[in-house]
């Protein structure tokens, strides 16, 4: 091997297109780039993605729409008629369910549901069960483990302390809301205007006239009459005096 007689790959190199050179050549003229218009100049600089105007494909596609849960958890669904092909008093387990080809990997969170029939008994060892899967499990003669943290006993998943307060919140409003009600004290006639509660309801019921009140007032009214009257009883008799004085000289 000599270094004159070095070539690349064969296909790796291949000829450069010549445009421009007529017509006969197939890309004579215009050089493939059509006649006038943006692409035809010597700069074009165009964006990569662009699509002539129209919107692009990465501003398209949807972005940041609804909501992700990232603690959901994704399991892999397993019917009971796929349970047929095991052998009674078999256990089966994530691995045995991936040996036989119904889930894609050991690893992965399994649930059994209750569509098809099982007629013979089977120890089952997945992640979930419905009720309606594990009764016929069970009357079958079989067994349900469930593998993995399970959820509360009432059947809700466990939750931070902001959700348990507002739980609790609704609960209490709940009793209260079922609580009888008492029966209100009859609004007080003639009073149409609308008063705050308090100060303003003690104010109205002391503005309110009374019989009593009434009769007060009628008394206070006498006394100053009376009071006015004094000072010409007293004139009367100074003038009863003075005419006994002149018939006693």
């Amino acid at each position: 091997m000599k270094l004159h007689e070095l070539s690349p790959a064969k296909g790796s190199r291949k000829p450069r297109k010549r445009v421009g050179r007529g017509q006969g050549a197939g890309q004579g003229k215009t050089s493939g780039r059509g006649q006038k218009g943006q692409g035809s100049r010597s700069s074009v600089g165009l964006p990569t993605g662009f699509e002539g105007g129209q919107m692009p494909l990465k501003q398209r596609l949807p972005k940041l729409r609804g909501f992700h849960n990232h603690w959901r958890h994704e399991y892999v669904v397993v019917n009971l008629g796929k349970l047929v092909r095991f052998e009674k008093d078999t256990v089966v387990d994530p691995d045995l369910l991936t040996e036989a080809g119904l889930i894609p990997r050991a690893s992965s969170p399994v649930k059994v549901l209750a569509a098809g029939q099982l007629r013979h008994a089977l120890t089952l060892r997945v992640h979930r069960i419905s009720a309606a899967a594990r009764t016929a499990v069970e009357s079958a003669g079989g067994s349900v483990e469930l593998l993995g943290p399970q959820p509360a006993a009432d059947g809700a998943e466990p939750v931070g302390k902001r959700a348990q307060r507002r739980a609790d919140a609704v609960v209490a409003r709940a009793e209260l809301l079922s609580r009888p009600a008492t029966p209100a004290e009859p609004a007080p006639k003639g009073d149409g205007k609308k008063r705050a509660k308090g100060v303003g309801a003690q104010a109205t019921s002391e503005s309110k006239p009374t019989a009593q009140g009434r009769a007060e007032r009628g008394t206070k009214r006498k006394t100053r009459e009376d009071r006015v009257t004094e000072p010409d009883v007293e004139q009367d008799t100074a003038q009863d005096n003075e005419a006994e004085t002149e018939d006693a000289e």
